[in-house]
């Protein structure tokens, strides 16, 4: 969860470091602190809060070395064990001042380390589980020379006593050219410069001075100077990391314009649904996932689907389980990954799970994943991070192309999740010969039509952000819908949750008579999700019963229905138009305006729509 960068090279340390943490702010900002190596000395500086704090802390500093140094490492944080405080942010020190170590994840073992090692005498000055490893460092290197062979020796030894899920850099004052890193079910990358190397949880840390990175595999120590990278096993075994090219740059992970990165991200939505669809259709309408390392014989042999994935990747997943059983009539269910390997489910050969990930490190699903394959299952990936954990333990990986989503709360990842599990729905379809190629292709071009319509619906957003302002003191909204239309009213309330720290719950419209209905009162904010009555008509008329049932109480009726729909103008206190579209695909127009919703009442109750508390964008612990 927390951002990490480390750097060696011929630039100030300071000035690179900082600038990858503002980058990887998005994913942890309790608080931020740097550790810098010059002129034979570890120099320190931590601040709780945002990184303005340390930014504001670092002007104010007298420590000219600080700038002068040319090694470093620097965290921004996501609190696990401790509050968010001074003493508790990283970097953390050893006891004799020579070691300083930052951490992404949680060390299981951590209690039993701590007894241990405040046994043998050690004062801890945090409440974190870091602490620990920058103590058992120190009690390696006791009595030998720096140097940095020494410090990769040390660490290896130190991972060898470690539990659970973590990615560390360490530095030591006597190794002054030198930043060692190791990654356990926690994501690290480097970065490969021209007489300077990078270490970081993302490579949008360094994406400003190289595009040039090494992907790292599970369980391996990574030791970089100013010229060389240095990879090995936790048994000291050489290693090989996979060299890979970044094909976006710095912009792309910059405002351009937009007050909130969300914003951007919302806007970015039309190209990224069309760039994760390009390349993968054919002439004629045929699905080519070239990429997708399964034989179509294996594809064949599925006879059940699972679908795992955490928040927003669930609810994507809950609209592909309509789609691929409508396609393939093979039975798919969804789980929330956090809860699928605790259940025991049953699972063999011919089960195809399908793992979705926007960061590809959340630890949930890697976890459901590793107990899917000791099961015998295949799995395939849904991904936006190449060279993630997720893909690389997969059987298949079909990336989407959304470019990096800085904001916590995903909304481009959502459109091109649904984009990719819907390749993979008429992928099988088409395989297993259950569809036509003519039938494929008729919905392949109704996929392709998506980018024009969500950005047909974006243009139309200014009626939702006046309302947000009207919605702004509310103290609860309610989303309903049917069919698909039930995942994005769950979509809706989770946004709302996130960005603008509401009560808002999803429902399937048709369960508001068995309970929920309760909720309503007078004036309370009900936004209904129509679905096309093209089609699907008595499911039409089913929500508009709904609709009918809520205001009958009180309700105010946000309505969401595509044009020419007026059999709901009768009941919609405010009627948001989107493009008519096929049921199935609705999810890509209807899910928009519950985004900007979310996004403008978040920014007018004062919050920060790309950081809202207690949440981070890469959840790398369970």
């Amino acid at each position: 969860m927390c951002g990490i960068v480390g750097y060696v090279g011929t630039q100030s340390a300071l000035g690179v470091v900082v600038d990858g943490l503002r980058r990887l702010e998005y994913r942890g900002y309790d608080s931020a602190g740097v550790a810098v190596l010059a002129d034979g000395r570890l120099l320190l500086a931590k601040k709780a809060g945002k990184l303005s704090n340390l930014e504001k802390a670092l002007a104010e500093s007298a420590e000219a070395e600080l700038r002068a140094g040319l090694a470093g490492i620097g965290h921004t944080r996501w609190a696990t064990h401790g509050g968010p405080t001074d003493r508790n942010a990283h970097p953390h020190l050893s006891a004799d001042g020579r070691i300083a170590v930052i951490h992404n994840g949680i060390i299981e073992n951590f209690a039993r380390l701590r007894a241990q090692l405040q046994a043998d005498g050690v004062e801890f000055l945090s409440d974190t589980d870091t602490e620990c490893v920058s103590h058992l460092l120190a009690a390696e290197l006791a009595g030998v020379p720096g140097s940095p062979a020494a410090l990769a020796e040390a660490m290896r030894r130190v991972c060898g006593k470690l539990e659970g899920a973590f990615t560390l850099l360490a530095v030591d004052q006597q190794a002054p050219g030198a930043v060692v890193g190791a990654r356990r079910n926690s994501p690290l990358v480097v970065g490969r410069g021209d007489g300077e190397n990078f270490l970081a949880s993302d490579v949008s840390a360094f994406i400003e001075h190289t595009r040039e990175a090494v992907e790292l595999g599970q369980d391996q120590v990574v030791l970089i100077t100013a010229d060389a990278i240095e990879i090995t096993d936790f048994d000291g075994n050489p290693a090989q990391g996979r060299d890979y090219h970044v094909d976006w740059d710095a912009r792309a992970a910059e405002k351009g314009g937009y007050d909130w990165f969300m914003l951007k991200e919302i806007a970015e939505q039309p190209q990224v649904v069309a760039d994760t669809l390009r390349g993968r259709i054919g002439e004629t309408g045929e699905i080519m996932l070239d990429e997708v390392r399964l034989t179509d014989q294996d594809l064949r042999d599925v006879d059940k689907i699972f679908i795992v994935a955490c928040g927003t990747a669930y609810h994507a997943g809950l609209v592909a389980k309509y789609a691929i059983e409508h396609w393939t009539r093979i039975p798919c269910e969804v789980e929330l990954a956090s809860e699928f390997r605790y259940r025991d489910p049953v699972l063999d050969r011919s089960t195809l799970v399908v793992a979705i990930s926007q960061s590809g490190e959340t630890m949930d699903t890697l976890m459901a994943l590793r107990h899917a394959k000791e099961q015998k299952a295949r799995v395939l990936a849904i991904c936006n991070t190449n060279g993630s954990t997720i893909p690389r333990e997969s059987d298949a990986v079909l990336y989407t192309h959304g470019g990096p989503e800085i904001a916590v709360a995903s909304t481009k990842a959502f459109l091109t999740q649904l984009a990719a599990c819907f390749l993979v729905g008429l992928h099988l379809a088409q395989v297993r010969g259950v569809k036509y190629a003519d039938e494929v292709a008729a919905v392949v071009a109704q996929l392709q039509e998506m980018p024009d319509k969500i950005e047909k619906v974006l243009g139309t957003m200014d009626p939702v952000r006046e309302l947000a302002r009207e919605l702004a003191t509310a103290t609860t909204v309610l989303f309903i819908g049917r069919h698909v239309g039930y995942p994005v009213a769950l979509e809706g309330a989770l946004k709302l949750k996130e960005l603008a720290y509401m009560h808002a719950e999803g429902f399937a419209a048709g369960e508001l008579k068995h309970g929920p209905i309760a909720l309503i009162d007078q004036g309370t904010p009900v936004v209904c999700v129509v679905p096309s009555p093209a089609g699907r008509g008595v499911l039409h008329d089913k929500v508009v019963s709904n609709i009918q049932e809520v205001r009958a109480r009180g309700a105010r009726t946000i309505v969401i229905a595509e044009e020419g729909d007026e059999a709901v103008v009768p009941y919609a206190d405010l009627l948001v138009r989107v493009p008519r579209t096929p049921t199935l695909l609705a999810p890509f127009v209807t899910t928009v305006p519950l985004q900007v919703l979310a996004a403008e009442i978040a920014a007018s109750r004062g919050h920060d729509v790309d950081q809202p508390r207690n949440l981070a964008k890469s959840v790398t612990v369970e």
